[in-house]
């Protein structure tokens, strides 16, 4: 019985392989390669999320070539090896959902699940994705023959993949496509490895047959979400090689050559960025009106060679984009100064944002957490916040003798310039102390600036009743016009040296700073209205407990020079000596 058995099951399988062989060679069954499907598939398949509870994961089983996955016949193999019909194949995580196509393995759609592209709840992910531009889609191959290249873009790869769901139980996934050409002899096989909490994909890519050098895209913007030019930063294009980050996208094509660390996309908030293995150059092109793209060139590959390589593709977190220790962080352009970036703007600006994500731990709310900050650095200033306030003081005192001088000597510069130099010296007045202290806080004001502006932390972060987000305008307008009216009060109650005529026309600052306020970030308007309010009270304060005493110095420096009040000048009197 048992020999029986085993006689039967020799035949049977005897009569399966044979029969299978006897079709390919009488040409009635194209060659062809099984391919990789999930057992059990379930509506929940498709979503990336897992069915019944099973964490989503799909066993990978080789399954015959001759059915599809619903049991009818279908071919999955041509003549060069390419699948029969496109797939979307989708990667789902805790972070990002990604969708690719196998038509020439390229990348279809990239959501980020934490980022949204409104305000609103329940509104659609942030998508990095691009659908335009000269690009298949991100991840395209280029080659330097065309005809090779269009293969590789137009044609069907076959798919493999473990598991298309990742969390903590099953942390790392793997998505493999796979091309050849018997024509050509060209192979291409595309490796990404997932990681679960992670928006890093290990790339590799084995080529043969390939006699030109080979360019991995990044596509057509991917990775800007939303473009604008950008009071601070640029949009479009980085890179960095031999230890210099370009950030300003070129007019048309540029090649970068040397020790390519990154090849970037960027937005004020988002970015792709490829971080390549040995790669020859850094590739960045405008594409026409706000279109860029970029990628990286690997010289041409010999049989068997691996181009491996990093996405990227996500938020730009400092944290995050640090960890990766390729200077990813440098993107978040904290040294912005008005012609450029500067090292002591940066410099200043990394602690105060240390600082605001320490006062954010406790607060929870990014709004108060402005205020607190704004107070902490106005209270460091307030020393020389008073020594500008007193020599702006003084120097209201004096002017009228200024003006005198300047009447009196106005044919004699030289003569001018001692006898102010004298009237300076004799008061004890710096001419330049209200300026000098606001020169020395200015970094800090304009690296505060440049951190409400760029940090993504800002984004979509509430403040309370009607500002929903601070890091868009006041929909409102309600802080621009509070923060423009302090800017007058300000005004009126800052010792001044100008003429009435001066004085009136730097009322239309506050209207100028209101409109330009009106654009600017919740968050920015928020601080600097903080800080309009925080100058306004030390100087009533200021004045009321020093404005006396130093009018009393002036009145005493006049009385050691000889010089008259200008009150008693003006009444005709003169002042009693101690004899009378």
């Amino acid at each position: 019985m048992e020999k029986r058995v085993i006689v039967f099951l020799i035949v049977s399988l005897a009569v399966i392989i044979g029969y299978d062989y006897l079709l390919k060679g009488m040409g009635l069954l194209p060659p062809s390669e099984p391919v990789q499907v999930a057992t059990n598939p379930s509506p929940g398949a498709e979503t990336g999320k897992p069915a019944g509870g099973t964490g989503g994961s799909a066993k990978a089983v080789s399954v015959d070539p001759v059915f599809s996955m619903k049991g009818a016949p279908a071919s999955l193999g041509n003549a060069t090896g390419a699948a029969s019909e496109e797939q979307t194949i989708e990667v789902d995580t805790e972070l990002f959902r990604a969708k690719f196509s196998n038509r020439g393995a390229v990348l279809k759609s990239w959501e980020l699940k934490r980022y949204s592209a409104a305000v609103e709840q329940n509104s659609t992910p942030v998508q990095l994705v691009y659908s335009g531009g000269r690009f298949k889609g991100p991840l395209s191959l280029v080659t330097g023959d065309q005809a090779v290249t269009s293969d590789l873009g137009s044609a069907l790869y076959q798919v493999t993949q473990d598991l298309s769901h990742l969390d903590s139980a099953h942390p790392v996934g793997h998505l493999t496509f796979r091309y050849h050409d018997t024509q050509k002899n060209v192979d291409v096989e595309k490796e990404l490895t997932f990681h679960h909490g992670s928006y890093v994909v290990d790339i590799a890519i084995r080529t043969q047959g390939l006699t030109t050098p080979v360019d991995v895209t990044l596509g057509t913007n991917f990775g800007i979400v939303e473009w604008g030019e950008g009071f601070i930063g640029l949009m479009g294009s980085a890179s960095l090689v031999d230890d210099k980050v370009l950030k300003e996208t070129p007019d048309g094509e540029a090649e970068r050559k040397g020790d390519v660390k990154w090849s970037a996309i960027q937005d004020k908030y988002f970015l792709s960025v490829l971080m390549p293995q040995k790669a020859s150059a850094a590739l960045a092109t405008k594409e026409g009106d706000k279109l860029v793209s970029a990628g990286v060139r690997f010289a041409t590959p010999g049989n068997g060679a691996t181009l491996a390589m990093q996405l990227y593709a996500g938020p730009k977190e400092y944290d995050t984009l640090k960890r990766l220790n390729v200077g990813l962080e440098d993107t978040i352009d904290f040294g912005w100064f008005v012609f450029g970036s500067w090292g002591l703007v940066k410099a200043v600006a990394k602690p105060i944002f240390y600082v605001l994500r320490f006062l954010y731990e406790f607060t929870h709310n990014y709004g108060i957490t402005i205020i607190l900050l704004t107070m902490l650095i106005k209270l460091m200033f307030v020393p020389l916040q008073y020594k500008s306030y007193k020599s702006m003081k003084q120097m209201q005192v004096i002017q009228p003798k200024v003006l005198a001088l300047q009447t009196k000597f106005k044919d004699d510069r030289e003569r001018l310039n001692k006898e102010l130099i004298k009237l300076y010296k004799d008061h004890r007045v710096n001419p330049v102390g209200g300026c000098l202290p606001m020169v020395l806080q200015m970094p800090v004001f304009v690296a505060l600036f440049n951190i409400l502006y760029m940090t993504i932390d800002l984004r979509q972060a509430p403040f309370m009743l009607w500002i929903k987000d601070l890091s868009v305008q006041d929909p409102y307008y309600v802080l621009p016009i509070v923060m423009g009216a302090t800017m007058v009060i300000q005004q009126k109650i800052t010792p001044t040296t100008m003429d009435p005529t001066q004085a009136k026309i730097m009322l239309f600052l506050p209207v100028f700073m209101t409109f330009l306020f009106v654009n600017f970030p919740a968050g920015l308007v928020l601080y600097w209205l903080t800080n309009n309010t925080l100058t306004i009270t030390q100087q009533v304060v200021t004045e009321r407990l020093f404005g006396k005493k130093w009018q009393v110095a002036a009145a005493d420096a006049d009385a050691v020079t000889g010089d008259e009040p200008k009150e008693q000048k003006s009444s005709g009197k003169r002042r009693n000596s101690p004899s009378e």
